[in-house]
């Protein structure tokens, strides 16, 4: 009984918490306000309701409109992301305009996601229909919405999920024709989910020129792992054959080589497209069913929670990077156990040539300790545990002097056969918060300066070092 009477009063007081953070954030936004002008959701607006309440807003062809977040009704949806971003992050979340290219089961989970999160304006962008084979994939698509476009599917969906924000939904197909249309008006965020080589090498290409910035996802279809997702440098992407085709094209058409993100899956498509078969039932050439030349007709298995995962993803990138909070993705690092325990063991070798002394790195020798002196510079307190999330999180696999991403998949696997760890600081001894990764060579520069010199000689250099170092003191609690 007194057990059931706790868990209640836990109950209570969370539910108590709860509605008094809620009646906080609506006090805070309770001003009255006109009603809201949607068509102006955007950058740069500010207007003296919003002003009054302390809080960022922005403009547009000059016209001034309040802030949504102070609607009582808008602040409460959008509570929880408030107390997770603060206001004036969310605020920007709310100001901001998105464009989605390709609504289907990765494009639509992702806009779904940006409305929850509370995006102020919305651009859909897609030419085809709502599919009943699509139903296992898309965010809110229904049997009734079967033949219907996807664009104006999410638009009517979407306007019963959050009113407040301005949605524009165009039925076309991105070409160079359409370009202007879909991406003027300076989006402060563009969503590639085309599915489409050549459509998708053009839309990055004009985002890339037009200094937009863009994600874009590769392959969801014919995967089943959601634990090997992640979001790089499309240089970085592998395993792929969707990235691979679009990496060489950038490159080859328009000189681009990586500077964009994109989500991807680092597992091998489990299965290939399927033959095409006509109305005869026999096999016969995709390319003469084509509706529009270049897509692709024939068709790839696809587990439906994978693309929506993807969505997700994408749109937990651009709410993170719209509010402006700093979110360290997974590096993708191509090393196996037996390549960080070759880094730790030339750790301790070079600490012993460098500093003559025996390097003791196993922790259940530290009660040995309590009775023999030994100088604390003479400690590694550095195992191959930590040695992961030093070469792994704090260098992605690359010598800190490495600023361009050049080794991906085996070249990456082949590289740790020149990389060690150093001391930054040669004064203070090893550890998590005063290592880095370089290559032979410059490691025996490094040994042979002082930080000073490098401060003077290397601004630059020694700033992003330090700002690295300083994380891992966080993070460790050093």
């Amino acid at each position: 009984m007194e057990e059931k009477v706790k868990i209640l009063a836990f109950v209570g007081a969370g539910a108590l918490l709860g509605s008094a953070a809620t009646l906080a954030i609506s006090k805070l936004l309770s001003d009255p306000l006109p009603p809201i002008n949607n068509q102006c959701v955007g950058k740069g607006y500010t207007s003296e309701a919003v002003k009054s309440n302390g809080l960022p807003g922005s403009k547009c062809n000059g016209l001034a409109t309040p802030n949504p977040l102070t609607d009582e009704v808008v602040s409460e949806q959008l509570t929880r992301n408030i107390q997770f971003f603060g206001l004036e992050a969310q605020q920007k979340v709310t100001a901001s305009y998105v464009v989605v290219i390709g609504l289907g089961g990765v494009g639509s989970h992702a806009a779904s996601m940006l409305l929850r999160s509370g995006v102020g304006r919305l651009l859909l962008v897609d030419f085809d229909q709502v599919s009943v084979s699509s139903l296992n994939r898309h965010a809110v698509a229904t049997r009734e919405d079967v033949g219907t476009s996807k664009a104006l599917c999410l638009k009517k969906h979407f306007q019963s999920i959050f009113p407040e924000c301005h949605i524009d939904a165009k039925v076309i197909l991105y070409d160079s024709s359409s370009e202007e249309e879909i991406l003027s008006g300076y989006p402060d965020f563009v969503l590639d989910c085309i599915d489409n080589i050549d459509t998708k090498v053009a839309l990055l290409a004009a985002c890339v020129r037009r200094g937009l910035k863009v994600l874009s996802a590769t392959g969801a279809g014919a995967r089943a792992d959601p634990t090997r997702i992640r979001v790089a440098d499309l240089r970085e992407s592998t395993n792929d054959p969707l990235s691979r085709a679009v990496r060489h094209r950038l490159r080859k058409d328009h000189g681009i080589d990586g500077g964009i993100p994109v989500v991807f899956s680092l597992e091998k498509p489990k299965a290939k497209l399927l033959p095409f078969k006509g109305p005869s039932g026999e096999e016969e050439n995709p390319s003469d069913y084509q509706i529009v030349p270049g897509f692709r007709v024939r068709i790839i298995p696809v587990l439906g929670t994978i693309p929506a995962i993807f969505g997700q993803v994408m749109a937990s990138y651009v709410a993170t990077q719209l509010a402006g909070l700093q979110v360290h993705m997974e590096p993708v690092v191509n090393f196996d156990t037996d390549h960080y325990e070759i880094l730790h063991q030339r750790l301790i070798e070079h600490e012993e040539l460098l500093y003559g002394t025996s390097m003791q790195v196993e922790f259940f020798l530290a009660s040995i300790m309590e009775h023999i002196f030994i100088p604390a510079f003479s400690l590694l307190k550095v195992d191959v545990e930590e040695v992961v999330y030093i070469a792994k999180e704090l260098w992605h696999g690359r010598g800190a002097r490495d600023l361009s991403i050049k080794d991906v998949g085996r070249a990456m696997w082949r590289s740790v056969n020149e990389l060690m760890l150093v001391r930054w600081d040669k004064t203070k001894s090893a550890s998590v918060s005063n290592l880095i990764l370089l290559r032979f060579k410059e490691a025996d520069e490094h040994e042979s300066r002082s930080l000073e010199d490098i401060k003077e000689e290397e601004p630059d250099f020694f700033v992003r070092v330090t700002t690295v170092l300083k994380r891992a003191e966080l993070e460790f609690g050093f």
